[in-house]
Order: C-alpha cells, then sequence, then structure tokens
C-alpha cells in the first residue's frame, strides 16, 4: 500500500493530466444527462479534498507557522492588492459579454489553496510555507471575494449573484472540512483511531484530486466544445495572467529579500487559481450566466499546462 501510495505522490502530475485527458473522452462520448449527474458530484468530492488538504494545515503548531511574517506579507499583497489589479487591466480586453467577465473574475480574484502546493513543492518551493497559509488565504478571498466583484461589476451584481450560494459554499467546502481537520489533528494526539484517519485520508489526496479533476473536467466538456469561440477568446487572457504574475511574483520574492524555496512557493500562490472552489458558486449563477462555469473550467485546464512551464522557469527566475 505504501509503495502505490508512493508512485502516485510521485507520478501525480501525469495522473492529473490523465484524469482530464480521460474527462474530455468520457464527457465526448456520453450524452449531456450524465454531464449533468457527474456535476452533482464535484461538490462532495470536493470538500473532501479540500478536508484531506486542511489536515496537512499544523493547527496546532499554527503560531509557529506563522512566524515568517514577510513571506506571509508577500503572499497577501501579492494574492490580494496586485494580482486584483493585474485581473483589472486584463479585463478590459475582454469581450462585452457579462457571463465572460463574472467567469474570469471570480477565478482569477481566488488564490489556489491545494494543488498549488503540489507544483510548488515539485518546483523545489517552500510547500510547507503555502499549507500554513492556506485558511488564511481561504477565509480573506471568501471575504473579499464580493468586494472585488462589486468594484469590478458595480451595483448590478445584486441583481446576477445570489450571496447565499456564496455563504453555503463557505460551510460546505471551507468551515466544515476546516474544522474537522483540526479536529482530527487535535484528537489523533490522545487517539490512535484519530491518527489512523489522518494517515489514510493523507493516502487518498491524489486520488481525491484525480476524481475532483475528471467529474469537473467531464460535466463541463460538452459546454466548452459547444462553446468554443467564447472560450477561445478567455485563453490569451489566462496565458498573459500566467506570463505577467510569473515576473510580478519573482520581483515581490526579490523585493522582500525572500531565499529561494520561499520565493518560488510566492510565485506559485500568486498565479495559481482556486478554479475548482469557485466553480461551485458559477455553477449557482442564473441561467443566463452558465458561460461562467465553462469560463471558470477552462481557466483549469490553461492553469495545469502552464504549471507544466511554471515548475522550470520559475525556479530559474527565482535564483538569486
Amino acid at each position: 500500500m505504501a509503495r502505490l501510495v508512493g508512485t502516485a505522490e510521485k507520478h501525480q502530475i501525469a495522473l492529473y493530466l490523465a484524469a482530464i485527458g480521460a474527462a474530455f473522452v468520457f464527457g465526448l462520448l456520453t450524452p449531456p444527462a450524465t454531464g449533468e449527474t457527474i456535476e452533482h458530484a464535484i461538490e462532495p468530492v470536493l470538500a473532501a479534498l479540500l478536508f484531506v488538504t486542511f489536515l496537512q494545515v499544523p493547527f496546532l503548531d499554527m503560531a509557529a507557522s506563522f512566524r515568517d511574517a514577510r513571506f506571509l506579507a508577500a503572499v497577501l499583497v501579492l494574492n490580494f492588492v496586485l494580482g486584483p489589479a493585474v485581473v483589472w487591466v486584463l479585463v478590459e480586453l475582454l469581450p462585452g459579454d457579462q457571463a465572460i467577465m463574472i467567469g474570469v473574475l471570480l477565478v482569477l480574484l481566488t488564490p489556489c489553496i491545494d494543488y498549488v502546493i503540489v507544483f510548488t513543492g515539485v518546483a523545489g518551493g517552500s510547500a510547507e510555507r503555502l499549507v500554513a497559509a492556506a485558511p488564511l488565504l481561504m477565509l480573506l478571498q471568501l471575504l473579499l471575494l464580493p468586494v472585488y466583484l462589486y468594484l469590478f461589476v458595480g451595483p448590478s451584481l445584486a441583481e446576477i449573484v445570489d450571496p447565499q450560494p456564496f455563504v453555503r459554499a463557505f460551510v460546505v467546502l471551507i468551515a466544515i472540512p476546516l474544522t474537522l481537520a483540526a479536529l482530527t489533528q487535535g484528537l489523533a494526539r490522545q487517539f490512535a483511531a484519530a491518527g489512523t484517519v489522518e494517515t489514510v485520508m493523507a493516502a487518498l489526496m491524489v486520488p481525491l484530486m484525480v476524481t475532483t479533476l475528471f467529474a469537473v473536467v467531464a460535466s463541463q466538456i460538452g459546454d466548452i466544445t459547444s462553446r468554443f469561440a467564447d472560450v477561445a477568446a478567455v485563453v490569451p487572457i489566462y496565458l498573459a495572467w500566467f506570463i505577467a504574475m510569473a515576473g510580478i511574483g519573482t520581483l515581490v520574492g526579490r523585493a522582500t529579500r525572500l531565499d529561494r524555496p520561499r520565493s518560488i512557493a510566492l510565485t506559485f500562490s500568486g498565479a495559481t487559481r482556486n478554479s475548482l472552489v469557485v466553480l461551485p458558486l458559477a455553477l449557482a449563477l442564473p441561467e443566463a450566466y452558465s458561460l461562467a462555469a465553462v469560463v471558470v473550467v477552462t481557466q483549469t485546464l490553461v492553469e495545469l499546462i502552464a504549471m507544466l512551464v511554471y515548475v522550470r522557469v520559475v525556479p530559474r527566475l527565482a535564483t538569486r
């Protein structure tokens, strides 16, 4: 079993890409009703994935994890000040469709907290710093996303977005998994059974990510192919984002005098986005804005390809 888990972790990026490829084929060969059924599986699978992600967060030693104030400040400035400034520029290049704009805003304004850790580790970055910062990044993006959306969209946002799905997403995808993870860690110090749960769930990290990616892509691929022209319009925007954030992340790392591993982690945090978490929010939008979900999934596809470039390029940029 341990060998199997080790093999899966070693080849997890290839497994993620394989899951997306399989989802493409499956989604194109099955009727639309199948995709709609799979869509219902996204939320529970994602909640399980985030539970496993939060299990890696050292809740019982959180104070020690946040002692690196310089790194944490750089991550917050990059994600919640400089990142939104880049988004402000990029949305000016979008077509006039408001659904496309909302989809882009949802995904580009929310920093990733899950597989960014994987790619950071592969690139030689300080993945443990991002693990420690994950709860704060998640909380702040949920608090600031409505504010950013209002600033970008304006008063009409209230007519488009129902706050209830946002609150529900926070409870189901964040609050419950986060609380369960903290309780499990606490109980693991006293009860062997809780420690076993930690071990088993850690072993399920890669399978859960593979399952989540498959469910997301398989459920949305029909819409992506049927609205290819709209999807194609946002791909250059996403590519521009990754190019810009690679440079900005590197410059912030140098300005704050972070060492190479932390600088790599900073750049990955600034570039990767929380598409899997915001997808349920996009799916909850009115039917007239259904394209937003397609735009979010498209970002996932572009990002995974961009990460293959990042793991080679970002370490070179971060070399001092």
